[in-house]
């Protein structure tokens, strides 16, 4: 979940099975009690008919926090410190050290967690863009870009279009945030 939309269809097909939440935020749902194994199978066939699904292992959780983290700051938070070091506040947020999470991330996802963050902010830029109330340098200072040339860069890089031309022809469609992957974009560096 990534979205508060995502909260409420997750919690609509927890409560269409009677089953009673102790938690719900983004990325984590936490049940009372454990649900007999057809509640679960049921639970776990109506989320991935909307397009989730149940993460019960240990690593894939982790993962999901990841991923979860990313998207809160990138897509749901106001504006992105420039001084945020994204190493440091996933280590603090889910209590591990950088290096792991980065190793377990690269493992599982086949990218690293600063490619994961720069197609999330490509994203958010089209977002942007699409909405054109922003100019670019206003853009690059919400989303912790040192300049709207950097911003620029990158976005090239990922989508090969200069966000000038994306402006002028909006035909590459934004993906859900929760379907961003490596394949979508040209390789993007660092």
């Amino acid at each position: 979940m990534v979205c508060p939309r995502c909260i409420s269809a997750v919690q609509l097909e927890i409560e269409k099975l009677e089953l009673e939440v102790d938690s719900i935020k983004l990325g984590e749902v936490v049940l009372k009690t454990r649900p007999d194994d057809t509640k679960l199978q049921d639970l776990r066939v109506n989320l991935q008919v909307q397009g989730f699904e149940i993460i019960s292992d240990h690593k894939s959780s982790i993962i999901n926090q990841i991923k979860t983290e990313i998207i809160k700051v990138i897509h749901h938070g106001e504006e992105i410190p420039a001084e945020i070091n994204f190493s440091s506040y996933l280590a603090a947020k889910i209590g591990s050290e950088y290096s792991s999470l980065s190793s377990l991330f690269s493992s599982i996802e086949g990218m690293t967690i600063e490619k994961y963050i720069i197609l999330q902010k490509v994203e958010k830029i089209k977002e942007y863009i699409v909405y054109n109330e922003l100019t670019f340098s206003e853009i690059a200072y919400k989303l912790g870009y040192s300049s709207s040339q950097h911003l620029s860069s990158q976005f090239k890089k990922a989508t090969g279009l200069s966000p000038t031309h994306f402006k002028k022809i909006q035909g590459e469609r934004r993906k859900p945030i929760d379907q961003v992957i490596e394949n979508d974009f040209q390789s993007v560096s660092k």
